[in-house]
């Protein structure tokens, strides 16, 4: 439950007072908005007021009723809230949260045939909205009754509900199938459930996007399935979830192969279930509930093998789980239906060596045989909003990272006996894996002369207008880094934003770096300010324009941008964990056949790294309290970038507007990522 309350120094043409509930179950909600009856933007308040506990929300249940529509029983919330002045309930909407969704990121959209379909009656003291989902089973149902009694202050006036200023019992309910939630300690491991008691609020949180079914990406924006949040999660949290069946490992796994693409194994970035899925079918003229997926993203594919051989190579438990899990059959979507986890699988890797193999042929590295976005797609990868790529057609973290960790995956599956039918495919994807790490880095390097990057800073930081310093004192020899992807927009071969995506290929792959000009490079990013590198007191920009030289790359990559210079919990997270990996394989050589990469034998290189490692948990743990979030931006004020929701600033010029999750799930993997103690600088 979101309750939105203009604050004194709010931006009111995008924040107001607001009332919304999401479940799960179907990805399902309703949203209130409200204006003050006087008229005058910014006087209305409400807030959640606590009953009879020191809780403020309580549960609705009504049990199975055999006389209504879906036969399910009717679940949901209550809670007692407290309007400050008269307040007009301006806007309903009941359902699914893709509609609001729609409303709120979009230009306002609502669609007749569900907005009609609402109805709001007034009897006595209560005021009731309700509705019944396009599949004409199931009803949504929204209430305020007043605690006056009588003199309620409720009342219709031209359609509209009218509430006094006062507090009122408000309930939403919903009688749609509900999924099984895993509690917290069913989501740990044994060793994990400490954890409970240490990080409550995270703890509560995971298990609230935990089902045996799936794991939830967001709450309230993303709670369904998404494919690549989900793995991407799993591989942070890995030392912590629950394995084995009906494990939460196990239902981040199953979720992923059950929505393939049979057709051309594409795994499924999102799918959309529900009410919005009827509303969807609707369109295309076709009288159903059935499930759509989307398979537009391109990186999703290669995470699968990386979880697979994670789970079931490594891990002691899931190597028993292998034949039980793989002889599972298909029940999600339709069309899978009769085939195995076993044959799915199979499908996916096979698109992963179709498409990678043109590259690593003699002669094959080059730019037209790197993976691409889909053909009439403007996003493919984590950055998939409107200028998150800057244009791009072939992104840097799929081509550099996530192609040769899929390969090599694939090759100790292999090698464990999956894939019979491929027996050739240990030595194929080794060697495919090996080309691909050693051949796709120059593709996006950037090399900024440190004259030219001192300008191009100076200009940056003059024509942005936020107040920063612009730190080019900083700027002692050029600046490298690795372009966010190739042909982008206005002809730019090279998207030049230095970014965050270097912990791709630090976290995923143990590759070779001779004189380690990578993982310095990548320390040299984080240890240095921005707009010079990418360090704030508030985290690490995924994004930094500075070096890209024409005024779209910072109206592109703006603070208000989803994808511009701003935080994302997450990438924190596996940058953290990925310097981890590659320290500590200057001293894990006992136990590896592989040699220690070259920069530990570097005094230099080796402190420049274990000195990023250190700034960056610094700056982790001052932040501590907002990791759980999904992404953040931030305001230059008293000289320091002090911490501001997404949100609360007004979107760029031409796009919508976009809000934080509450809680997302894999800003929830800091339960997993802890500082290595070991690691402190002396």
């Amino acid at each position: 439950m979101v309750v939105t309350s203009p604050l004194p120094d709010s931006n009111l043409t995008i924040i107001g007072p607001r009332l919304l509930v999401a479940w799960p179950a179907g990805n399902s909600g309703v949203v209130a908005f409200f204006a003050p009856q006087n008229g005058v933007n910014g006087t209305l308040g409400i807030e959640l007021v606590n009953g009879t506990s020191d809780q403020p929300l309580s549960p609705v249940y009504e049990p199975r009723n055999s006389t209504s529509d879906s036969g399910n029983p009717r679940v949901g919330i209550s809670t007692l809230i407290s309007f400050n002045f008269s307040a007009i309930l301006t806007v309903p909407i009941l359902g699914s949260i893709r509609t609001i969704r729609d409303f709120v990121e979009g230009p306002s959209l609502l669609v007749p045939e569900i907005q009609n379909a609402t109805t709001l009656q007034l009897e006595s003291d209560v005021a009731v909205y309700d509705r019944l989902w396009l599949s004409n089973e199931t009803t949504t149902v929204m209430s305020f009754s007043s605690t006056e009694g009588e003199d309620s202050g409720l009342s219709i006036v031209d359609g509209s509900l009218h509430l006094g200023a006062g507090t009122y019992e408000f309930k939403a309910s919903f009688d749609y199938p509900q999924l099984t939630q895993l509690s917290a300690m069913e989501v740990l491991n044994e060793e994990s459930q400490g954890l409970t008691d240490q990080y409550p609020d995270q703890t509560k949180s995971l298990s609230f996007l935990s089902t045996s079914e799936k794991l939830l990406a967001g709450a309230w924006r993303f709670l369904t399935y998404f494919g690549r949040d989900s793995m991407i999660a799993y591989l942070l949290l890995e030392p912590v979830l629950s394995t084995g069946e009906d494990s939460a490992t196990e239902a981040v796994i199953s979720a992923v192969l059950e929505r393939i693409n049979r057709t051309d194994g594409s795994v499924c970035h999102e799918e959309t279930i529900g009410d919005y899925a009827t509303y969807l079918n609707q369109q295309n003229n076709i009288t159903s509930t059935a499930p759509q997926y989307d398979y537009k993203m391109i990186d999703t594919d290669f995470f699968l093998p990386v979880v697979m051989k994670t789970y079931f190579v490594d891990n002691p438990i899931g190597k028993t789980r292998i034949a039980s899990f793989f002889s599972t059959k298909a029940t999600i979507d339709p069309a899978n239906a009769n085939l195995t986890y076993a044959d799915l699988a199979l499908i996916s890797a096979e698109k992963i060596m179709a498409s990678t193999a043109a590259f690593a042929q003699p002669g094959g590295q080059t730019k037209a045989n790197l993976i691409h976005l889909k053909e009439g797609q403007i996003v493919g990868q984590w950055r998939d909003s409107t200028y998150g790529l800057g244009g791009g057609r072939i992104p840097y973290d799929v081509n550099t990272a996530l192609v040769p960790a899929a390969l090599r995956s694939i090759a100790a599956l292999s090698a464990a006996g999956f894939f019979p039918s491929h027996p050739s495919w240990n030595s194929t994807a080794t060697a495919y894996a090996q080309i691909w790490e050693d051949s796709t880095l120059d593709f996006f390097a950037v090399t900024v002369p440190q004259s030219e990057a001192r300008e191009l800073v100076e200009s940056y930081t003059k024509t942005n207008g936020l107040g920063f310093p612009s730190n080019v004192d900083q700027i002692t020899s050029d600046i490298v880094y690795h372009g966010v992807a190739l042909d982008g927009n206005n002809g730019q071969s090279v998207v030049k934003v230095m970014n965050t995506d270097d912990c791709f290929r630090t976290f995923l792959l143990d590759a070779e770096d001779p004189e380690g000009a990578f993982i310095n490079q990548t320390a040299n990013n984080l240890l240095k300010p921005f707009p010079v590198g990418l360090s704030t007191s508030v985290g690490a920009v995924v994004a930094n324009p500075a070096f890209g030289g024409e005024a779209v790359y910072a109206a592109n990559f703006s603070t208000n941008a989803y994808h511009g210079t701003v935080v994302w919990s997450w990438q924190l997270a596996m940058t953290a964990a990925g310097l981890e990996r590659q320290l500590t394989r200057c001293t894990n050589t006992s136990s590896s056949s592989a040699p220690a990469p070259a920069f530990c034998s570097d005094a230099l290189v080796y402190s420049n790294v274990l000195a990023a490692y250190n700034h960056l948990w610094d700056t982790l743990e001052t932040n501590s309290d907002i990791l759980s979030s999904e992404v953040w931006s931030w305001v230059y004020e008293d000289g320091d970038f002090r911490f501001t929701p997404l949100g609360a600033l007004p979107p760029p010029a031409g796009v919508n507007p976009t809000e934080s999750n509450v809680r997302q799930l894999w800003s929830l993997t800091f339960l997993a990522v802890k500082r290595n103690l070991g690691l402190r600088e002396v």
